[in-house]
């Protein structure tokens, strides 16, 4: 019997989380999602249009107790980084046997990272290109590398986002936004792979050093279209074994007084590029 300790409802979350809370082994679930179902929403999401105005955490529930009546299921409905919420979001991660992070921005993704390692909890993430071009897959374990480890070593091995540059031919005209929206077809691939990685972690807990849970990568990324100068190929899978690296800023021990400078100064450079 499992609990499960998930951040974020949206668009990719909420079938990660539908998927996973389906397996009879999940009976608790602790969810944190501050955002309310706007109609924007409706495009990509699982809720339908009679649900608009209603918190996403709140409909996550109904949608999970309609499916799995006795499965329990606490909601924080609030943003993960709140400091008004942290005592309440460890204790819910302190008593987790997984974590799923569906969030969408990269200081959430940090912060859960560090919550999961302060906890000794395992967890996945999944993450949907810009565009729907293609996503990524990662599992964590205590003890392995962090999200810091593996986003300096994607962004060192792999190139996946290439802007379009800007016109300025047309000055004040408007400006292209980076991030491009996904389909809902592209989304539900990459939250079947990240539920799908999710339940097989879920096998292997408690995690031991006698039986691993290894699925042949740290993190996978599956191709959905043929994009030039970025993808060749579409519907391919690239698999990445990453170590914890010794001179990650994250999860390294802490840097000598005499190199604080050089530490700050990689620091503020790896921010510029999340």
């Amino acid at each position: 019997m499992a609990h499960l300790f998930q951040v974020g409802a949206g668009s990719g979350g909420m079938p990660v989380l539908d998927m996973v809370c389906r397996d009879e082994r999940i009976t608790r679930v602790t969810l944190i999602e501050p955002d309310v179902y706007k109609p924007h929403n409706l495009e990509r999401h699982l809720f339908p249009q009679s649900a608009i105005g209603q918190a996403k955490a709140v409909l996550a529930r109904e949608w999970i107790k309609e499916r799995r009546p006795n499965v329990e299921v606490h909601l924080i409905v609030g943003d993960l980084l709140d400091p008004a919420l942290q005592d309440e979001i460890n204790t819910a991660a302190n008593t987790a046997d997984l974590g799923v992070c569906a969030a969408d921005n990269e200081p959430a993704k940090y912060h859960f990272d560090a919550l999961m390692r302060r906890h000794g909890k395992p967890w996945t993430l999944g993450e949907v290109l810009s565009g729907g071009i293609g996503g990524f897959v990662h599992w964590f374990a205590p003890g392995g590398p962090c999200y810091g480890c593996v986003a300096g070593h994607l962004q060192r091995s792999v190139s996946v986002d290439k802007p379009k540059a800007p016109d300025y031919s047309q000055p004040g005209g408007a400006v292209h936004e980076v991030t491009v929206p996904a389909t809902k077809a592209s989304i539900g691939a990459i939250a079947g792979l990240h539920a799908q990685l999710t339940l097989a972690l879920l096998g292997k807990l408690p995690l031991a050093a006698s039986q691993p849970f290894d699925p042949g990568f740290t993190s996978l990324l599956l191709t959905l279209e043929n994009v030039p100068d970025v993808f060749d190929e579409a519907y391919r899978p690239y698999r990445f074994r990453i170590a914890r690296s010794a001179e990650c800023l994250i999860c390294r021990s802490a840097p000598s007084p005499e190199n604080l400078d050089d530490a700050l100064d990689q620091a503020l450079a790896r921010l510029g590029h999340a």
